[in-house]
C-alpha cells in the first residue's frame, strides 16, 4: 500500500540510502549540472518504506561511488533539540523563504540524472557548518595511535584582534 503522501520512484530513480565513502567539496556552480554546495530537488526515499517517497530539497554535499551525488535531505519543520538535524536558516531554495534544517545521520546517493533541478547555492559558511557536525571523523584506529605515542590533537588557534 502507498503512503498517500507517497510515490513511487520516478522512471529515472531518486536518491536513497548511502554508506560508502564520500568526498566532502564545496564547489557550486550553477550551470544546469548538480555540483558539491548546492541544493537542489530531487525524489527521496522513505526510509521506512524505499520502494515511495517524496520530492524535496537536498544539500550535495560531494561525490559518492559510482558517479553518485552524496546528498543530505532538508526539512522546513523545526527539529530544535533533535541531535540528527542541524538548523541552517532560510534561503532561495524554499519559496517562503523559511528556516531549513539539515538531516546528517541519513546519507543519500543519487544519480545526477536524477535531479529535478537546481534550487540554489548553500552559503560556504553552512555548508562548513554541515560537514563540522556531520563530516568525516577521526577513526578510533588513528586516536588510539595519537595517545599510544604521546600524539594529541592539536587545538584550535583562536585568532587574536589587535587592540
Amino acid at each position: 500500500m502507498i503512503n498517500a503522501a507517497g510515490k513511487p520512484a520516478p522512471p529515472g530513480g531518486g536518491a536513497g540510502d548511502y554508506s560508502g565513502p564520500v568526498r566532502w567539496e564545496y564547489r557550486p556552480r550553477l550551470n544546469g549540472t548538480p555540483d558539491p554546495g548546492e541544493i537542489v530537488w530531487t525524489w527521496v526515499a522513505y526510509e521506512d518504506a524505499p520502494q515511495i517517497g517524496k520530492d524535496r530539497p537536498v544539500v550535495v554535499i560531494g561525490l559518492a561511488n559510482r558517479g553518485r551525488l552524496a546528498v543530505l535531505m532538508l526539512s522546513t519543520r523545526d527539529h530544535s533539540g533533535d541531535s540528527r538535524w542541524l538548523a541552517i536558516g532560510p534561503g532561495d531554495w524554499d519559496e517562503q523563504y523559511r528556516p531549513s534544517w539539515v538531516r546528517g545521520d541519513r546519507i543519500l546517493a543519487v544519480v545526477p540524472e536524477a535531479i529535478r533541478r537546481e534550487g540554489s547555492v548553500l552559503a560556504q559558511e553552512a555548508y562548513e557548518a554541515i560537514r563540522a557536525e556531520f563530516g568525516p571523523r577521526d577513526s578510533r584506529l588513528r586516536s588510539s595511535i595519537r595517545r599510544l605515542f604521546g600524539r594529541s590533537r592539536p587545538s584550535k588557534v583562536t585568532p587574536t584582534v589587535p587592540t
